[in-house]
């Protein structure tokens, strides 16, 4: 076996390719084996992938349903769930800009981008650095690597950063708690100015790291070491601010990645070239070590678990090409 199965307590691949998931195989054959794979192209024919797009609407959105008036316009949550339905196409298929539908995607994404550089309108007026910089990953690794709005959007980033080097979200750095102080600060006509003397959320780092990650040039950034560094330091323990504080969501996981966890934090880690040898990663890559089980699998918490066919597999592969990365 390769160096990074070894560090495992059970070789995963045979399980993995034995399942029958053929999206899923493609990707273990590709990342994992280093096979030659047919194009990715031959994944956008798949009826899963058909049944996608056909609920694509006009202007390349897919709509929301269950929203509230109150909380945000349909259109902004239109936004939130075209992000969703782009990840599974991304992550899951491999679409990209040569696809029609993904252009028309970014085409609708790229509508809520303010002259600032943010993408603004899932809390409504105010600032989320979280989800702008969720979008351009997706953008990133579907081809955008290049569009002057990913740069104009990293310029945004950059500029909001707090004091210590991390993000927050700039409304909780004000002290505004709850549910019911995010409702009243979203009905404000201007986006709330961060207290960059505030400590970082690691919640909030963790997702701008994930664009930082994804692109060939920024990942090589100082900002980006730094703001690894302030990650990991945070490992399995409570956020500094109410969304999500509790120290149990770090092993709490979904894919394709939404929030920071262990998973998508050593996925970005990996890829800004922090190694097995610090010691947060390694203990980080011995808890997910111990909890594999007799099949070769991963028995983790999962969130999201209904709305992606056999998540248990693809976090899996997550784990198996972390370790892949870090055992080269």
């Amino acid at each position: 076996m390769e160096g990074w199965r070894e560090k495992l307590r059970l070789d995963p691949l045979p399980l993995l390719l034995s399942y029958g998931n053929k999206v899923l195989v493609y990707f273990v054959r590709r990342d994992l084996l280093e096979e030659k794979v047919d194009p990715i192209e031959t994944l956008w024919q798949l009826p899963s992938v058909e049944k996608i797009l056909k609920n694509q609407q006009e202007d390349g959105s897919w709509k929301y349903h269950g929203g509230k008036s109150y909380i945000r316009s349909q259109k902004n949550y239109n936004q939130l769930e075209t992000y969703r339905i782009l990840g599974q196409l991304v992550e899951l298929y491999g679409l990209n800009r040569k696809h029609p539908a993904i252009r028309k995607a970014a085409d609708f994404l790229f509508e809520f981008q303010t002259e600032e550089g943010d993408f603004r309108g899932i809390y409504q007026n105010q600032y989320t650095p979280n989800y702008t910089a969720a979008i351009m990953e997706l953008l990133i690794k579907a081809g955008y690597e290049e569009n002057s709005c990913i740069e104009k959007g990293f310029t945004w980033l950059l500029s909001i950063r707090q004091n210590d080097g991390g993000w927050a979200i700039p409304f909780r750095t004000i002290g505004s708690k709850g549910s019911g102080a995010l409702l009243e600060v979203m009905k404000k006509p201007e986006p709330v100015k961060p207290d960059k003397s505030k400590p970082f959320s690691h919640c909030i780092t963790g997702v701008v790291l994930r664009a930082l990650a994804a692109h060939q040039d920024y990942r090589k950034l100082e900002e980006a070491r730094v703001a690894g560094e302030l990650l990991k330091s945070r490992f399995f323990q409570p956020d500094k601010y109410p969304d999500r504080r509790a120290a149990d969501f770090w092993t709490k996981f979904t894919f394709p990645f939404w929030f920071t966890d262990l998973l998508s934090a050593l996925d970005s880690l990996s890829l800004l070239g922090f190694t097995k040898d610090d010691p947060q990663i390694e203990k980080a890559l011995k808890w997910l070590s111990d909890r594999q089980q007799e099949n070769g699998l991963w028995k983790l918490t999962l969130l999201k678990a209904k709305s992606i066919e056999d998540l248990p597999l693809w976090i899996s592969l997550a784990v198996c090409r972390i370790f892949k990365r870090f055992y080269k």
